[in-house]
C-alpha cells in the first residue's frame, strides 16, 4: 500500500467505529466542476473519498483544499473502480453515496439524503435521478436513463461487470429500494469534440459487450419489464438490439426528439438527439457488423491461407 492510500486509511478510520454516510467520487480532469460536485457532497456528509485517476489539472488540490480524501488509483474500468472503493470504505460507514465528478446534487436531494441519515430510512438503497446537461445547458427532456441507484447500506451494494452502461446493483436476498426526491445534476463540461472522443470509446465497449455472450444471475442487473426504471429501461434496450441494425438508430432519434420532446430543448436537444442516439448507436452498430464481418472471414483466410503457401513457397521470407 502505497503513502496515499495509507494517509487515506487512517483519514476513514477517524471517522469511528462506524461513521453515518461517506460519499465517493471518481475523478480525473475535473477542474472545472469539481468544487461545485464536492461543495454540494459536503452538505451530505464531511467525510468525501475521492479516488483519482492521475489528473494533471487542479483536482487533487481543490479536493484537498476542501478537506476531501483522495487516493491515486490507475482506471482500468468504471466497474472495477467504483468496486475498489466500495471495498475500501465499507468498514467504516454505514452508507455510501457515489457520483461522478461532474454529476451535481440539487437541494431537495441533499435534504432527502440527510433526511434519511437521520434515522428515516426504510430501504436498503435509494435512487436518485439524473438530469442531463449539454453543450451547457440543461436538458428537461432529452435526457437518456434518468434513474440510477446511488445511495445504499454499506455491504448491500456494487457495482455490476460490464464494460459499457453500468448500474450499481444490490446483493443479497430480500433488499429493497426506493426513489428519492431531487436530483443529480450531470453537468458534462466536455467540449463537444471529447464528448465524441468518449463516446467513440464508448462504442468499443458497447459494441464488444453485446458480441459477447449476455451475463446472467445476481453479478448485473437484470431486463424486467416490471422491474424498477433501470431494470425497465434494460428490457427496452433489450428489445431495441432485436431490430434492424440501422432502422433501430433511426427508431432511437425519432424516439428522443419527438416523442420525448428532445425539440424543446432547443438547438442543444437536437444535437444530443442527434449524437447520442443516432451517431453513437449508428456507431455501434457499425462496430457490430464490422466484428461480424470480421469473424466471417476468419475460416476463409485459414482455408486459402496452405494454398498461399504452397504457390509461393518463399513467401514467408
Amino acid at each position: 500500500m502505497n503513502q496515499a492510500a495509507v494517509a487515506a486509511a487512517s483519514s476513514l478510520s477517524a471517522a469511528g467505529p462506524a461513521g453515518r454516510c461517506v460519499v465517493v467520487l471518481l475523478t480525473f480532469n475535473s477542474a472545472g466542476i469539481i468544487r461545485e460536485t464536492a461543495s454540494a457532497a459536503l452538505r451530505v456528509s464531511p467525510h468525501v473519498y475521492a479516488v483519482d485517476s492521475g489528473s494533471s489539472d487542479g483536482t487533487v488540490p481543490i479536493l484537498q483544499e476542501l478537506g476531501c480524501t483522495v487516493v491515486q488509483r490507475p482506471f482500468t474500468n468504471y466497474s472495477d473502480q467504483r468496486n475498489w472503493a466500495i471495498a475500501q470504505v465499507q468498514g467504516n460507514f454505514d452508507w455510501q453515496l457515489h457520483l461522478d465528478a461532474d454529476e451535481v446534487l440539487d437541494d431537495t436531494a441533499v435534504d432527502e439524503i440527510r433526511g434519511l441519515l437521520q434515522g428515516g430510512a426504510r430501504h436498503d438503497a435509494y435512487m436518485l435521478r439524473r438530469r442531463d446537461y449539454f453543450m451547457g445547458r440543461m436538458l428537461r427532456f432529452s435526457g437518456v436513463n434518468p434513474w440510477h441507484l446511488r445511495l445504499f447500506r454499506s455491504g448491500t451494494g456494487r457495482c455490476e461487470a460490464r464494460l459499457y452502461d453500468q448500474h450499481f446493483i444490490l446483493v443479497g436476498a430480500g433488499r429493497s429500494s426506493a426513489r428519492l426526491r431531487g436530483f443529480m445534476h450531470d453537468k458534462n463540461a466536455l467540449a463537444l469534440t471529447d464528448w465524441i472522443a468518449r463516446h467513440n470509446r464508448w462504442s468499443d465497449s458497447e459494441a464488444r459487450e453485446k458480441s459477447s455472450p449476455q451475463a446472467v444471475g445476481e453479478d448485473v442487473l437484470q431486463p424486467r419489464l416490471l422491474g424498477d426504471a433501470r431494470e425497465r429501461t434494460r428490457f427496452i434496450k433489450q428489445l431495441y438490439y432485436r431490430l434492424p441494425i440501422g432502422l433501430r438508430a433511426i427508431s432511437y432519434f425519432f424516439y428522443r426528439y419527438f416523442l420525448r420532446l428532445g425539440f424543446l430543448d432547443g438547438k442543444p436537444g437536437f444535437y444530443f438527439a442527434f449524437f447520442q442516439a443516432l451517431w453513437f448507436r449508428m456507431l455501434v452498430d457499425a462496430k457490430l457488423y464490422e466484428m461480424q464481418s470480421t469473424d466471417d472471414d476468419k475460416p476463409n483466410a485459414e482455408v486459402n491461407a496452405p494454398c498461399a503457401n504452397t504457390t509461393r513457397p518463399n513467401a514467408s521470407s
